[in-house]
């Protein structure tokens, strides 16, 4: 029988009954690491990476607010993943092919994990209200990434079990960091009207974690908190100690941050379906990126201009005509500017006379490379500044869609 799903509030009171009840592995058990076993990024040469977390041996918990469009409860920040940096702050990603996976629901439910399943239907949301999708894409990009979590790891595996120890894991460190708890335990709450300074948001959470976080904002508002630590033993079992941020940093003002309130703005639909199609990945399969058209592109939610002729990210001028045609073989779609050929240069999307022609993918509309529909830019421009956008992380995330013409 399912239960159902208390309010915010009382369902932090009962996390530790809950994580108690259904979060612990009712599988075959990870590996057994000694309680002496390095902790990640202390350099241990030659460590058993089923005990010791390598190369992403830094890990983060990244939670985010979301006001506008409003997702997820009123009174509380949601999940947005579980990453494993690099110890300098770089990163891997989509490091399984072979454990890439779309079928998220059906992964947890046929191992029994129908609360789990319902805590992610709250917690764990997409802006666009696709949550298994994005449940995939963070497996996929991020949890693949994490040795630990790898087959050889596990005594008697069952298939996916440790996707469903990743989510397990992502869900238990995110009960245990109320982030909305802990800003308003130091008077700080989502308020239309009042600004705040990054020192002032920083101290109250890391009062709290014991270390430094780092903070994001779009636009001068608070979105996401990134809450880092190094692991002694394996990502599920092992202990997590709070450490200092390391990579990019905060992308907040110094002053005049918003924390704005999500409202009664009613939040996405929560998945309740069970899917085993995966994911369109071709024009023809309900994305049509096909023919001629626009690249528009969105912040959270936002569109904000489009791409222009070389490939860059402008918001105030007109937007240019892109042709989308699919290969004659192979999957996929090219895609060509007036300037020319587009593809991906040193990480960065161009459009030109000597660009080698690049072959991209649709994801649920979103313009995809390598199986990712995250592009970065340094920032968001503004008057007559074009950016490049780029496929490796930068503090502003977008997404590309397609309009056709």
């Amino acid at each position: 029988m399912l239960l159902s799903i208390p309010s915010t509030r009382s369902m932090r009171a009962i996390s530790l009954l809950y994580l108690t009840s259904f979060l612990v592995p009712v599988l075959a058990e990870p590996k057994t690491c000694p309680v002496n076993s390095p902790l990640s990024c202390s350099g241990a040469s030659g460590a058993d990476t089923c005990c010791y977390n390598d190369p992403g041996g830094l890990i983060l918990l990244t939670q985010f607010w979301d006001s506008e469009p409003a997702t997820g409860p009123n009174d509380s920040w949601t999940i947005h993943g579980l990453w494993p940096d690099n110890c300098d702050g770089s990163w891997e990603q989509y490091c399984d092919k072979s454990r890439e996976y779309s079928n998220m629901i059906d992964i947890i439910r046929t191992h029994g994990q129908t609360n789990l399943l319902d805590y992610m239907s709250t917690y764990w949301k997409d802006y666009q209200g696709d949550d298994e999708s994005f449940w995939a894409h963070e497996w996929n990009k991020h949890g693949t990434c994490m040795s630990t979590f790898e087959t050889g790891c596990y005594t008697a595996y069952e298939a996916q079990e440790e996707v469903v120890d990743y989510f397990k894991k992502t869900v238990e460190l995110f009960q245990g960091l109320d982030t909305y708890q802990i800003l308003a335990d130091a008077g700080i709450r989502p308020d239309s009207s009042k600004t705040y300074a990054l020192s002032e948001l920083q101290n109250a959470i890391s009062t709290t974690f014991g270390r430094p976080v780092t903070l994001n904002c779009k636009n001068s508002v608070l979105n996401e908190v990134w809450y880092f630590y190094n692991v002694r033993g394996s990502a599920l079992l092992g202990e997590y100690i709070p450490t200092n941020p390391a990579g990019s940093t905060s992308t907040c003002p110094s002053t005049g941050i918003k924390y704005l309130p999500k409202g009664n703005s009613p939040s996405p639909p929560t998945t309740t379906s069970t899917s085993t199609t995966p994911e369109p990945t071709s024009p023809g399969d309900g994305d049509s990126f096909s023919g001629k058209g626009y690249l528009q592109v969105t912040t959270s939610g936002s569109q904000r201009g489009c791409l222009i002729s070389n490939g860059k990210w402008y918001t105030t001028g007109t937007c240019a005509t892109y042709t989308a045609n699919k290969p004659a073989s192979g999957e996929g779609f090219t895609l060509t500017s007036s300037k020319g050929s587009c593809g991906i240069v040193n990480d960065a999307f161009e459009c030109g006379s000597g660009v080698p022609s690049g072959t991209f993918t649709a994801n649920n509309g979103r313009l995809s490379v390598s199986s990712s529909y995250e592009f970065y830019a340094d920032n968001v421009p503004s008057g007559t500044a074009q950016l490049p956008i780029y496929t490796s992380r930068k503090p502003t995330e977008v997404t590309v869609t397609w309009e056709a013409l």
